[in-house]
């Protein structure tokens, strides 16, 4: 007899006030989710470099490092993770901070948690959609056919299988096809940060890259001096 594992979906949960803290985790963990939780930011950001989640829950007024400095931190790991704020601060200026760091919703205390729950639902149940119309999207770059999902790049009946790396530059370059890709983008969500050894590192996949596309004369890669890199296909 098999039996499926299912895996809850994941939640940092960061709030220093021990009673609120304590009655949230019980009731999402009620609803299905696994709770890691944390009493300020800078456990808050210790877990979150030791585990993966799926959503992240920051109080705003937290001790040793607040929740917005927490939520900068925690983009430079992974610049897609959903975002909530959670806070007693109802100023319009801490609320326009709060979307300025990339939240994907700011909630004032206090508030209804059946309405939070639906909102965590509706914002990963948006990303896995996402995902999942991502991992099947193939690109046509001139006389090249490249598909992420295979990490195969094709042309004239020859196929190259591209590192997960390699695989992951195109991909992004392909979404940005004759735009910029900025160049801090492709490096905190390829390499997770986008220091000077990283910078180094990507220039040298840039250059991989071009090697595989040179069949194609009209297909380029442009180095935009200082911002990043373009695709240009015809």
């Amino acid at each position: 007899m098999s039996t499926e594992v299912i895996t809850k979906p994941k939640i940092l949960l960061c709030e220093d006030d021990t009673n609120l803290g304590m009655v949230l985790k019980n009731y999402l963990e009620l609803n299905d989710y696994d709770v890691t939780l944390e009493r300020d930011g800078r456990l808050g950001l210790a877990a979150f470099q030791r585990e993966k989640f799926d959503l992240c829950l920051l109080d705003v007024m937290m001790p040793h490092v607040d929740g917005f400095t927490l939520a900068e931190d925690i983009r430079d790991i992974n610049p897609d993770i959903p975002l909530f704020f959670l806070s007693a601060k109802t100023m319009k200026e801490d609320i326009i901070q709060g979307y300025k760091l990339g939240a994907d919703d700011y909630i004032t205390k206090p508030f209804d948690s059946e309405v939070l729950l639906l909102k965590i639902k509706a914002i990963l149940k948006r990303n896995e959609e996402l995902n999942k119309e991502a991992a099947n999207v193939e690109y046509d770059l001139g006389q090249y056919h490249f598909n992420p999902k295979l990490r195969e790049l094709s042309h004239g009946g020859k196929t190259q299988t591209l590192s997960p790396k390699e695989n992951e530059l195109l991909k992004m370059l392909s979404e940005y096809k004759n735009d910029l890709l900025p160049r801090e983008i492709a490096l905190k969500k390829i390499w997770g940060s986008d220091t000077y050894f990283n910078g180094r590192s990507m220039d040298v996949y840039i250059a991989k890259l071009r090697k595989y596309l040179k069949d194609d004369t009209q297909i380029e890669i442009v180095n935009i001096h200082g911002n990043g890199f373009r695709l240009v296909v015809p």
